[in-house]
């Protein structure tokens, strides 16, 4: 999908359907199974729509891709191997790629897969199942994900490396990567900031969900990294603070020009449209429901949910 510059808000009204969807496919997803990385589809919803809508220029497919049966991990003795960048469709010069960095978004990613009509709906039934490639944390073989990401930060540099070689090649697509705002706590993502910007990659775009939390706890608890604009813009990068759940600024600064890497810091709520995550203790990273009292009130909020 691309803006449609007719009617604009055709385009708004749709991004915020597929959000909506995403989020109720992972809290029926939590509910059923007892857990599940539910507040990054709170927080997520509105980036990753915008992404497979209109920002990222990836090929179409002509129909949602069933997952693939898992077979091997990639080695020198096993080469024949698809990733599950097969989900974003073909590769060509003039389109973009996206990494997903954050493996742990797996079912977040899938969910926004089968809103925007890359993968099929009955996918999610293999979950977290032996023998598949829809795999709890995302790796190389997962639908939407094209390299293995974890531990956290190493998408950055894998897809640094991309697109210094596009840039190389002459090239035209850009190189997209979606992070969360804990791999700021990682040094390899210093590294490959500073890495980026002394070869010049205005090619590439960074967008991360800034959700302010993290396994242990609220990020300004375990370990801050702000203020993040002003550190990201020291080494070299153009860099947007946003509303990371405001479709229209999204889109903004996503289309917007820059001669520079650039960074998009969309400052979200790990608690939009389900607030009843606000009711949990402080740690969100994952929600297991410590007693079925509160899986029934996350069933019915979930029922009464339209």
């Amino acid at each position: 999908m691309s803006i449609s510059k007719s009617n604009p808000q055709m385009d708004i009204e749709k991004i915020a359907s597929i959000a909506h969807g995403i989020r109720h496919r992972v809290l029926e997803h939590t509910v059923k199974n007892n857990g599940g990385y539910l507040s990054q589809a709170c927080s997520s919803a509105e980036i990753l729509a915008c992404l497979y809508t209109n920002l990222v220029n990836l090929s179409p497919l002509p129909a949602p891709l069933e997952p693939r049966d898992f077979v091997n991990v990639p080695s020198k003795n096993f080469t024949d191997y698809i990733t599950g960048a097969e989900f974003h469709g073909k590769k060509g010069p003039d389109l973009d790629r996206l990494f997903i960095s954050p493996a742990h978004y797996a079912l977040v990613i899938y969910a926004a897969l089968i809103e925007t009509g890359r993968l099929t709906e009955k996918s999610l039934e293999k979950f977290n199942k032996d023998g598949t490639t829809v795999e709890m944390i995302g790796a190389e073989h997962s639908p939407g994900f094209e390299t293995t990401t974890g531990s956290l930060a190493q998408a950055i540099s894998q897809a640094g490396g991309v697109a210094l070689a596009r840039k190389l090649r002459g090239e035209s697509g850009k190189t997209w990567i979606f992070m969360s705002d804990g791999e700021f706590q990682e040094g390899q993502t210093w590294e490959a900031l500073s890495a980026i910007s002394f070869h010049e990659l205005n090619n590439i775009r960074i967008i991360v969900d800034v959700n302010r939390n993290q396994v242990d706890g609220p990020m300004e608890k375990v370990m801050s990294i702000e203020p993040l604009i002003d550190r990201i813009k020291s080494f070299g990068w153009d860099v947007d603070k946003i509303d990371g759940n405001d479709i229209n600024q999204i889109l903004q600064s996503g289309f917007s020009a820059s001669n520079k890497p650039k960074v998009i810091l969309g400052y979200t709520d790990p608690a939009k449209g389900i607030e009843i995550l606000k009711d949990r203790p402080d740690a969100l990273h994952y929600v297991r429901f410590a007693h079925p009292f509160e899986k029934i009130k996350y069933n019915n909020f979930l029922k009464a949910w339209k």
